[in-house]
């Protein structure tokens, strides 16, 4: 189980090398990111973008474009297409969001032609190191999904916990977010909460635990749940924070950055590869820690070799 950024950063080192398309490239916080994933030996990256600008920004930052490879389209729409088609057409194995809007990346991501799209809903998935707790916390979905129903939730989750099982994590435990632990009719984030910790059966197949509604304090903090008895499994050892709306993932992820001194790392779920997507605010090591988050995600999903190696187009012939 991956506790910190640290043992992240390691993991990925030791998976090998993905191939990471990133639209719309010419962004110098980017570009630092990308070169020091490749640096580390975690990607091979293939930049999509207006080529002079991106060989500019390479120049003042003292990276090699040589050893890169650059292809050439200034149009931000264009070059978010191109870089969707290299995942698609299985050149590249996860997408980086550059320096153009999410609208416009997601616009790619899920046209039926070129597009990543699947059956399942796309959301955003966070990951916060915090100092002050004892191992990565998700964050989910508070970039995204503004007013999620029921079903939309379920699938929210669904995409978090996959991004767990990415970082070797065995029974994971989730919270649905409230403002207290007692359903209230009038309050539906309360009422969603409490038909998403019913699915039991649903979340042990999946080797995961769910409860709600809880407050914040009792998703973290095992001191509270002694102090209020509170008791259900997972409860104060939280994994996955599910938020009842946008605005309050927003808000509690931009408090553990900018209060809690977290360093956090994003990606979006549910398309058929990572998508590597922060905010343009973030810092670079904030793009490099996605970039890693989205590789061991991508390395998770691919499909195990063949022991007999496709020698003979499959596995029925002796001597493998």
């Amino acid at each position: 189980m991956i506790k910190n950024f640290n043992e992240l950063l390691e993991a990925a080192k030791k998976q090998g090398v993905m191939r990471l398309a990133v639209a719309a490239a010419q962004d110098a916080d980017v570009l630092k990111a990308v070169n020091e994933a490749k640096e580390m030996g975690l990607v091979e990256p293939i930049l999509v973008g207006d080529q002079e600008k991106i060989i500019e920004i390479m120049n003042k930052l003292n990276i090699t474009n040589e050893l890169y490879e650059i292809i050439h389209e200034p149009d931000l729409i264009q070059a978010a297409r191109k870089a969707v088609e290299l995942v698609s057409a299985g050149e590249a194995d996860f997408l980086m969001k550059g320096i153009l809007q999410t609208a416009d990346i997601l616009r790619a991501v899920l046209d039926k032609e070129i597009g990543l799209r699947t059956e399942n809903l796309l959301s955003h998935v966070m990951v916060y190191d915090v100092p002050s707790y004892h191992k990565l916390l998700f964050l989910t979905d508070g970039g995204m999904n503004v007013a999620p129903d029921l079903n939309q939730k379920v699938q929210i989750l669904e995409n978090a916990i996959a991004a767990c099982k990415a970082l070797d994590m065995d029974r994971i435990n989730a919270a649905c977010l409230a403002g207290a632990e007692v359903v209230n009719p009038k309050i539906q984030a309360t009422v969603d909460a409490k038909e998403l910790a019913d699915m039991k059966d649903k979340w042990d197949s999946m080797d995961a635990s769910v409860i709600g509604p809880v407050a914040l304090d009792l998703a973290i903090s095992e001191e509270a749940c002694k102090h209020k008895g509170y008791k259900a499994e997972g409860a104060g050892d939280a994994d996955i924070l599910l938020v009842p709306a946008y605005e309050v993932g927003n808000a509690l992820g931009k408090s553990l950055t900018y209060f809690g001194g977290a360093k956090s790392a994003g990606v979006i779920m549910g398309a058929k590869a990572p998508i590597v997507l922060v905010s343009r605010a973030d810092s670079s090591e904030a793009k490099l820690l996605s970039i890693a988050f989205g590789s061991l995600i991508s390395g998770h999903n691919k499909p195990a070799q063949s022991s007999c190696g496709g020698c003979c187009g499959g596995c029925s012939c002796s001597g493998h």
